[in-house]
């Protein structure tokens, strides 16, 4: 898990994003319309990164279609101190690191 954490976050375009995104689900759920509204970012950027949080199982899924809600894995909730040493290790522009 702590090589694909490296890869999604600090290895690949977006990685910023999906971190946010994570640290945003690991206080409570959201849906991919709540994610857009914390995040400033565009609808189709956040289900993007939410498929691609999903394929590696850091996310989960519950429900269907506009209403699904996201929230971290039980896998990804007993490694979010993996997760939380890779955020701290790279380069994050300051407003990104308020937000934990």
């Amino acid at each position: 898990m702590k090589q694909i954490l490296w890869w999604i976050i600090a290895g690949s375009k977006g990685g910023i994003n999906r971190a946010r995104i994570i640290l945003a689900l690991h206080k409570r759920p959201y849906n991919a319309n709540q994610l857009t509204q914390l995040s400033s970012l565009d609808y189709k950027t956040v289900r993007h990164h939410l498929d691609v949080l999903k394929k590696h199982q850091i996310i989960r899924s519950m429900g269907e279609g506009y209403g699904t809600m996201y929230s971290l894995s039980d896998q990804m909730n007993l490694r979010f101190e993996d997760f939380m040493e890779i955020w701290q290790q790279i380069d994050v522009p300051d407003v990104y690191r308020e937000e934990r």
